[in-house]
Order: structure tokens, then sequence, then C-alpha cells
């Protein structure tokens, strides 16, 4: 585009653009776009075949707009034909579209003006002396096609080659023996020089940046020459050259952007003996008017490379640290190790702070963990360099350790060793708390830690903190699990069952199931009618009658440890005990012995419900999921996030008990029929969090109306699941007199957890409030919306359980019956219902309904009468 024109021209092959079109818009829009193609119209006819829509898959066009120094205005465009761009190629591009810009811009201003190029926009005052020189158009325009040669030759992304072809180009153009380039740090405390002449240094030189007049030229911005600089200076420069010095011109290179001095250029030994002069100035200070914003980008590109190679150090020393948090001495002394390897330091000592103490405490040094006969190193947290540091919590880079005022020099001069300088930082917790300190002395590679070294040491005291705080955290965790496993062994000592309670048991043989009571195996029956110590032996009862210990080979003393082992697993709130796991267990045998379950499912599925109805609530403590949730236990806390608290504890315990000698019933089982036993027991026990069931509701009632498929083997899980629920809820379905009973028992437990919640200041539910809960009402509305939607969808899926369902609603209509009688909320004072069975005595006495005269093991304190009643 020329200059003053609005029109976009190709020299080779002849074209202009057309003033409105895609490749206008993209110009017009001053950003880069990568499409499918261009249109053919826009396009030279030698280009179309590979910039013209459509392309192929794996093509893309690219239009790039080169923006002038402003970047405000497109001076020309470029199109290029290739493959989807990666990261790497935006890069190249990226360089691509610098250099490019500029060769632009010269281009267009040869072209346009005939007048002298200014030297330089920087504000170096050198250059205005430099103005009244006399330079002819000719060797302008020499100049001119040397530096646009230069600057096509400026394409590489490594800063070193670029200042290798910039010192040789100097060097020609100054008649110079040896060039180089004195870089100025970022944070301006230091020159380094990584190229001289043409040799790529293997490790730059670095010096102070106030190393003699060389910071003088940067602060003032003006050239100097041999003669300036003192003897020491000459001979370091000697030193660095590897040869004598005999004429120098150091010139400042300045930003464009910034018009800071970025860069020393430094001629060396003019040939013939001459000695350098104005136009060698003005030739250096032309180069780089048109080099510094390369070279600058490329340096910035090269610094981005080489933080993007200390980030990838810092994620291996993270995967070094975090495998060693089991071991704290261990994990400060590779602490030590990475510290020191990425700021190439000499030592590195770490401290931790012992806030009890109010110490710093180091155990770890570079030689390895002091030994335990040895005294661990402590001194004040308020002491010295490091003190200074634990205190404020700020990193302190000292340049010149002697010269400063915290430093205590005792300790070089009794060892000999001498201590430069020290880049001290805080290592901090992830409350920003100060737990550490780490100092490392002595950088290896330059004349003291700089600035990104501190930035360096800023990233790793983040994952040493975090690693330090989690290590310790590791410990404690660890000493817990010991606390835990301590506690645990405790509690199976005070559970565990002896070989005299497995051999009393068992003295006597398996009752057979008739003669325990000729009703044990119908719906009438009332389980909590037998005496509690003869339950473990009706469990072994069932477990014969129903086959498992011939089809499974089940040990017996180990089935009839696991049995004692489950019923000691109880607490004895005033439902939630083993009684009710003994009655819910029964009810599972009736559904086997009365419905044909094997018709239903399989056996080993069958044997995970029984048994899951033995442990569905071990170790339930009279409370229920959210009151642990609220409460925030120990339970709470380690299952809260994966929903029904108290069920996951059960098959927890469950687990326990299997796990203890002795007591795995399935050891006889094959790998895949002992895991498949286990996600059975744990699917059927979490299935007794109602929750659960009213989520899977409309999956049962689909499953009832659709049919039930035994080959289904979702339709097999579901069953599983409505049948603990109902295996659950089974008082429900026994007479009256139990069924008030058992809500007399429930309600003493609700009401206890009331009375828990408001003492934590919380309000309860108006189950669980003594004060408002109307009994009556809560039966009917947990029967009608609860108890009978699932027996009813039992009978609709097994026939035989049609019965079921008609108990329940009897029991329901009773409880509106008595509801007139009930004109108190909560209990009574006795804690007792029995004065609702006055109307249903009235009535049984006529024969309305069948015997239910029962003694209720653990329902009434002085009933008489037991086994076989």
């Amino acid at each position: 585009m020329p200059e003053g024109y609005s029109r976009l021209l190709s020299e080779d092959p002849p074209h202009e653009l057309p003033h409105e079109g895609k490749i206008r818009s993209v110009v017009d829009q001053l950003r880069r776009c990568q499409c499918v193609g261009l249109p053919a119209s826009e396009l030279p006819e030698k280009y179309r075949i590979c910039l013209a829509a459509p392309l192929p898959a794996h093509r893309r066009a690219v239009v790039i707009p080169l923006l002038n120094q402003e970047r405000d205005t497109a001076i020309a465009v470029l199109l290029v034909g290739c493959n989807p761009l990666s990261d790497h190629d935006e890069l190249h591009l990226n360089v691509l579209e610098k250099h490019a810009s500029v060769a632009c811009s010269r281009v267009q201003a040869l072209q346009t003006s005939y007048q002298r190029p200014p030297l330089s926009p920087s504000p170096i005052q050198s250059h205005n002396a430099l103005l009244h020189l006399q330079v002819s158009d000719q060797d302008y325009c020499k100049l001119d096609r040397n530096i646009l040669q230069l600057c096509g030759e400026l394409f590489d992304l490594d800063a070193a080659s670029l200042q290798l072809k910039v010192i040789n180009y100097l060097q020609e153009q100054t008649h110079s023996q040896c060039c180089c380039l004195l870089l100025v740090s970022e944070d301006n405390h230091q020159l380094f020089c990584q190229v001289v002449g043409d040799k790529v240094l293997e490790e730059e030189i670095s010096f102070p940046l106030m190393f003699g007049r060389f910071g003088q030229v940067v602060e003032k911005k003006k050239s100097i020459t041999l003669q300036d600089i003192s003897a020491e200076e000459r001979r370091q420069l000697s030193s660095m050259l590897g040869c004598e010095i005999s004429s120098m011109l150091c010139v400042p290179v300045a930003s464009r952007a910034t018009g800071q001095v970025v860069a020393l250029a430094c001629a060396f030994n003019k040939r013939a003996g001459q000695r350098h002069t104005e136009a060698d100035e003005h030739a250096i200070q032309h180069c780089f008017c048109y080099t510094s914003t390369v070279l600058t980008s490329t340096l910035a590109f090269q610094k981005e490379q080489k933080l993007k190679v200390e980030c990838q150090a810092l994620l291996q020393v993270a995967k070094n640290l975090f495998t060693h948090l089991d071991d704290v001495s261990v994990l400060l002394q590779e602490i030590i190790v990475e510290a020191r390897n990425l700021s190439d330091a000499e030592i590195c000592s770490v401290f931790l702070l012992d806030r009890v103490s109010h110490e710093l405490v180091a155990k770890v040094f570079d030689g390895g963990v002091v030994s335990d006969e040895e005294k661990e190193f402590r001194i004040p947290a308020d002491q010295g360099i490091a003190g200074h540091v634990a205190t404020t919590g700020q990193t302190l880079n000292i340049k010149d350790a002697y010269s400063h005022p915290l430093f205590y020099r005792g300790v070089d001069d009794s060892t000999g060793f001498k201590t430069r300088n020290i880049l001290c930082f805080p290592i901090k917790d992830e409350n920003n708390e100060v737990i550490g300190v780490a100092e490392l002395v002595n950088k290896m590679n330059g004349p003291w830690f700089n600035r990104f070294d501190e930035d360096l040491a800023t990233a790793f005291s983040i994952y040493c903190g975090i690693s330090i705080a989690h290590s310790l955290l590791y410990k404690r965790v660890h000493e817990a699990q010991f606390r835990s496993h301590l506690a645990n062994e405790m509690m199976m000592y005070h559970m565990k069952v002896s070989e005299e309670e497995v051999t009393k048991l068992l003295v006597t043989g398996i009752e057979p199931v008739k003669e325990i009571h000729p009703c044990f195996a119908e719906f009438t029956y009332t389980p909590r009618s037998l005496p509690d110590d003869t339950t473990p032996l009706c469990i072994l009862s069932m477990f014969e009658d129903m086959g498992f210990i011939n089809t499974y080979k089940i040990d017996m003393n180990t089935l009839a440890r696991f049995c004692l082992m489950v019923k000691k697993g109880y607490r004895d709130p005033p439902y939630h005990n083993w009684m009710h796991a003994f009655s819910v267990s029964h009810f599972c045998y009736l559904l086997y012995k009365n419905l044909g379950l094997s018709n239903y499912l399989e056996e080993i599925e069958i044997l995970a419900l029984f048994v899951s109805c033995m442990c569905h609530d071990l170790d339930h403590r009279g409370t229920n999921n959210s009151f642990q949730v609220a409460s925030q236990s120990v339970l709470a806390a380690l299952y809260s996030s994966e929903g029904s608290v108290m069920e996951r504890h059960h098959f927890a315990q469950a687990i326990a008990i299997l796990n203890t000698h002795g007591c795995n019933i399935f050891d006889k089982f094959n790998r895949k029929d002992y895991t498949r036993m286990l996600d059975l027991i744990r699917d059927v026990i979490l299935a007794t969090d109602l929750a659960h069931h009213l989520r899977i509701f409309k999956d049962l009632q689909k499953m009832a109306d659709d049919g039930y498929n035994r080959k289904n083997r979702n339709h097999r899980s579901m069953l599983l699941c409505l049948l603990m629920t109902s295996c659950d809820l089974s008082d429900q379905t026994k007479g009256w007199k139990t069924t008030r009973k058992i809500a007399e028992l429930i309600y003493k437990e609700f009401f206890s957890q009331g009375d828990l919640e408001k003492a934590m200041g919380n309000r309860p539910s108006e189950m669980m409030d003594r004060e408002k809960a109307y009994i009556p009402e809560l039966q009917i509305s947990f029967m009608e919306h609860i108890a009978m939607p699932i027996y009813k969808l039992l009978s609709e899926l097994l026939p035989g359980a049609t019965e079921l369902y008609e108990r329940v609603a009897a029991n329901r209509e009773q409880w509106t019956k008595v509801s007139h009688k009930f004109t108190i909320r909560g209990l009574p004072s006795n804690n007792s219902l029995d004065f609702l069975d006055q109307e249903y005595e009235l009535l049984q006495s006529q024969g309305a309904f069948g015997s239910d005269d029962h003694c209720l093991n653990g329902c009434l304190d002085d009933a008489e009468g037991g086994r076989g009643q």
C-alpha cells in the first residue's frame, strides 16, 4: 500500500486488490484471519490454486495485515496458503509479521522520500551531534541496502544466533576485530554477554551494571571510547575477549518502545591500528535503528522460553516434592536439593518455624539429616537474616553479605567459608502463614541473585509450603490412623466373640424352624416374641432352612461367630437395635418361604438380601442422617459427600466384621462371586435409606406395569431394593398391638433426637419434637404415603404379598379409630401407648381380630411369657 494511497498492489505477479471484498475487510480490521479459502476474483491467477475457496479440508488461507509502527494503519498484506496453524506456527508467524512490518516500513520510506532518514528515534544525545555529519545520499543508499539485507536475515528465534548476525554486521561496518553486545538485565542490576565476536559463549558472562564507566553509559546514554575506561576495566574486558584491547567504541542501544537502554554495543580493535570514528558510531546507531526492535522482541521471546523451561522444572519439582510427603526430613532434604539446582546456589538451608518456642529449627542441612543423638540447630525466630524473613514474611535479596547489618560473619571467620550473597525467602502455608524459611547462599553463575531468582524462589516457595503443610498433615493423619486402628482393636476386643460362646451356640445343633414355633414360617408370626438369647440360633436355623449352608459350604463355626459378632455390633437405642435387625431378617425368610423368591432372584442375590437384613442397621446411634450432618459428626465427615451417611456406616461396619478373623462367611467364594456379593450387600443396605426408595419409586412402578423380567439384571436389582425396604418396615404388617408398640419405640427414639437438636440450638422437625408431634396423624400419614404404596407395589409384583398390604391397611384404619382418644402431643408421661388398646381389645373380644398376644421382646419390660407363646 503506497503511502498516501488506499491501493494494495503486488509487483510479482502484477495485481491490485479490489477496494471491496473479503481480503479488504480483513485488512480494515487490522488483525490476522485464518479461513478455508478466499474469493478467486480477489486473487492473482497464479495463486488461486492454493488460496481460492473452497480449499481441501487439510489446507487453510491466512490473511496477515502488516501494520505501521503506531499499529493503526495497514501498510501491506501477506496472503499465506498452509496447513491449519499450530501454536508453534502462530509463534513463527508473529516473528515473521514483526520483521516484515519493519522491512515494509523501510521500503515504503525509500519509495516515497529521498531525504536522509533520522539516525534513531531514541533520545540518545550523541545522535544529535551526528546529524551534522556530511553523509552523501549514495552512502545512505548503501547503508540502507546493507541494513535491509541484514533485516531479511534476522528470522532466528534464538537470541544468540540473532546477536551473532548483528555482531558480524557491526564488525564489517566498523572494520573491527571483534564486537559484542552487553545486554542490560530486566531489573537494571546486571550486564550480561552471550556472544563475543563470532563465538557463542557456553555460559553467559555477567557483571554488575555499575561496573566502571559502563553504568554511566546506561544512565547518561552517551557513547564512550577506550580512553574513558580505567586500567582495571580494560584488564577485565581483555580477559573476557581473550586478547589485548587497542581501541574501543561503546554505544548505547535504546528500545524504540520505551527509550530505555537495553544493550551496549561494543566494537574493539579497529583494523590497521586506527581509532573508531564518529562514522563508526553512526553505523552502529543506524544498525540498531532497524534491528533493536527485533533484538528486544527476540530476547523477550527467549525469556518466555526460559520461563517455560523453568515452569516445567517447577512442575518436576512439585512432582519430586509430593512423592516424599511421608517423611518431613526427607522432604526437606529434597527441597534443599531442588532449590540449589533451580537457583544455581552453592549452599541451601531450610528452617521450620516452631511457634511454641518461637524458634527457627533446622534439622536438615546440605550434608543430610542430623542423627538422633545430635541436637537440632535452633535460632530465635526474630534474629538474623532468617529471623527477619520469618518475622516480616518478605523475601530478602542481599548482594553483599558482609556489608549487611543482619549478617553475622563469625561463622565464616571460623570456617574459612566466604558468603558473598544471600537470597532468603519465606515458606508459607495455604493461609499465607509463615511456616519456614529457606536461605540460598552464593550465586554460582552470576555476581548475585537477580530478580528472576526472586520470582523463581517465590513460585518454588509455594510448592514448598503446600508440600510441607501436607507432609505435616499426612503425619497427623497417619497418627490418627494408628489411633483409629488402636481404637478399632479395642472395640473389636470388646465385641470379640469367644470360642466358648461359639461352642455354646452350636452345642445343641441347629434346631428345625418347626421346633422354634409351629407358625415360625408364617406372616402372622411375630419374631419379637422370642427371647433375645435365642435369636442367634434362630438365625442359624433360617440359614439352614433356606439351604445357604450347604449351597455355599459355609463353615458352621464361622457362621456362628459371624452371627454373634453382628448381634454385638448393635447398640441399644429404643428401636434400631438387634431385635429390629432380627425381625427384618425373619421377614426376609418369610418372603423366601411364602412368595417363592427363587423364581424372581438368583440364589446369591437372596443370600445377599438376608445378610443385608442382618447388618443393615449395624452401630445405629438412634439418630438419622440429617442429624449426623447438622451435628458435623465423625460419620458425616466420612460419608456426607456421598449421601446416605448412616447407611454407608452400616455397610462399613458389616465389612469390618467380615474382615475380622474367623468371621468371613464368604471365604469359600471365588473372586468374582465374592466381589459381587459385597457389591450386592452395599447396594441393598444403601436402599434402606427411604430417600433412595423415593428416588426409584417411579422406576419400580414402571417395572410393575411393564411386567417383571427375571433375566433383566436391572429388574432384579430394583426388586432387591423393594424387598429390603419392605423387610425394613415389616413391623407394620404385624397385628395392631405389635404395630402400636413399635410406634411407641420409634417415637421414643425420635424424641430423644429432637431433644439433642434443641440442645444444639436447632429446631427439630415435627415428628422429632415431643411438644409438637401428634402421633396418630404422623402414623396415618406414614402408612398412606410410604408403607401402603410399598406393599401395594410388592403385591403387584409378587401376588402372594396381597395379605401384607391388607394388614398394613387394617393397621392404618385402627390408627384412625383410636385417634379420637389421643388428646396430647408427643408421648404420655409414662412413655406408653397402652391406653389405645382398650377399644381394640373390646373388638377383639367380639372376635373381630385374630390373636395378637405375643410378648414383644425389647418392647415390654414387664412382658410375661416367652418362646413359643
